[in-house]
């Protein structure tokens, strides 16, 4: 089993930054893909960015593609997601995943992660 948990959260003006992070813990793997996801209240869970852990290539919505950054640290086992330039219409919970199963394929389904954090509130207001 791997155990993930998201913080970093919390509330910030429309224009401000905020840095999430995402720890892994439990069993590991020669490689692996981790992303985030967003859910905003009444929608669906939607992509956001994934990072493949070996080599660190990334993946970005068009939505966030040059203002959010993902990144991961090695050596603590930990993801992030630097948010710059933030909109009202990013206010969500982020949810962050992972996964072993590397596909050649895009990787942004809610599918295609099996395992999945609590999730961290994300509030922009205007």
């Amino acid at each position: 089993q791997v155990q993930l948990v998201e913080s970093g959260g919390g509330l910030v003006q429309a224009g401000g930054s905020l840095r999430l992070s995402c720890a892994a813990s439990g069993r590991t793997f020669s490689d692996y893909i981790m992303g985030w996801f967003r859910q905003a209240p009444g929608k669906e869970r939607e992509f956001v960015a994934r990072i493949r852990w070996s080599i660190g290539s990334t993946y970005y919505a068009d939505s966030v593609k040059g203002r959010f950054t993902i990144s991961r640290d090695n050596a603590k086992n930990t993801m992030y997601l630097q948010m710059n330039s933030l909109k009202p219409e990013d206010t969500a919970v982020y949810y962050c995943a992972a996964d072993s199963r590397i596909t050649a394929g895009t990787m942004t389904g809610l599918v295609d992660y099996k395992y999945w954090g609590q999730g961290t509130q994300v509030t922009v207001s205007s």
